[in-house]
């Protein structure tokens, strides 16, 4: 095995190779691991099981210094077993009642995918006086970078995540132009984000705050079809049908032959039937609940 930490306390053997460059210092990883004490068949930690990768940001939620040595030393989807020395697990204590004092532990880890989000959670991390301070492009990085995260994440099904990853974009993006030229580039980057939370709280199933941000969105660009399609959807959830209609139909006129569009209205209208149907039995029901009382 490799030898990494230079003292033969974080020994490396690969496994199977990866693709890229090596993760960066303060990195959000993406990851699979298991761990285990020695000559041990079964695991005593991992994250194999769980729906979703662990996620974690190096230098913050990474316990076993071992762990952080062997990560940077990873490119994306490679995996690898690591042998950590007393010294860079458990340390002499151990962690009582799984690891016994003094013990040597074998992990696996495998490298999903890693993100460089260091230079975003600086920033965030700043007060709204320093963050002031910064250029107009830096801002719009910045906040492209915490979108990309939440792309990311959005992919993988895990919109709580991406929607705190959109809202960390949308707050870097809060800053004022100073001209005009830096109005549009802000508000270009203030649409994507604003397009992005509209849809993440769909798949939340919040229709309000899906229509409060593709509103948003209109106000940017008023003929924006994914804002328009997303406000109708929202509607359409919250059986407000006459503004559903009216999104959809502008959608529509914008994209005539955009099928998700237009299987929207089909529902649209299969929803609206439905409703109507059952107001007529409602009223009916009524009328005849007071035909029979004279």
């Amino acid at each position: 095995m490799e030898d990494v930490s230079g003292d033969r306390g974080v020994l490396k053997e690969v496994i199977r190779p990866g693709k890229g460059g090596k993760v960066p210092c303060d990195a959000t990883v993406i990851l699979k691991y298991s761990g285990y004490l020695e000559h041990a068949d079964k695991p005593f930690d991992t994250s194999c099981y769980r729906r979703h990768p662990k996620m974690m940001k190096l230098g913050e939620d990474i316990t076993l210094s071992g762990m952080e040595i062997g990560l940077l030393t990873m490119q994306r989807g490679e995996l690898s077993r690591f042998l950590f020395s007393p010294k860079y697990a458990y340390g002499t204590l151990g962690c009582s009642p799984l690891i016994p004092p003094s013990a040597t532990v074998l992990f696996e880890i495998e490298l999903l995918d890693f993100l460089d989000t260091a230079e975003s959670d600086l920033f965030c991390a700043l007060s709204p006086e320093v963050q002031a301070t910064f250029s107009l492009d830096k801002i719009i990085k910045i906040a492209g970078t915490e979108r990309e995260f939440g792309n990311y994440l959005f992919k993988r099904n895990r919109f709580y995540d991406a929607r705190d990853r959109y809202k960390r974009a949308s707050s870097v993006l809060s800053c004022k132009a100073s001209c005009e030229e830096e109005r549009k580039l802000l508000e270009a980057a203030q649409l994507f984000v604003a397009l992005n939370l509209s849809l993440t709280y769909l798949k939340l199933e919040r229709p309000s705050r899906a229509l409060k941000w593709g509103e948003k969105a209109l106000s940017i660009d008023n003929r924006n079809t994914k804002a328009l399609f997303r406000c109708g959807l929202a509607c359409l959830e919250m059986r407000e049908y006459d503004k559903a209609r009216n999104y959809l139909l502008k959608a529509q006129w914008l994209e005539p032959y955009n099928p998700e569009i237009n299987n929207e209205l089909k529902r649209l209208s299969s929803c609206y039937q439905d409703y109507m149907d059952k107001e007529r039995e409602m009223c009916f029901l009524m009328f005849r609940s007071l035909s029979m009382r004279h």
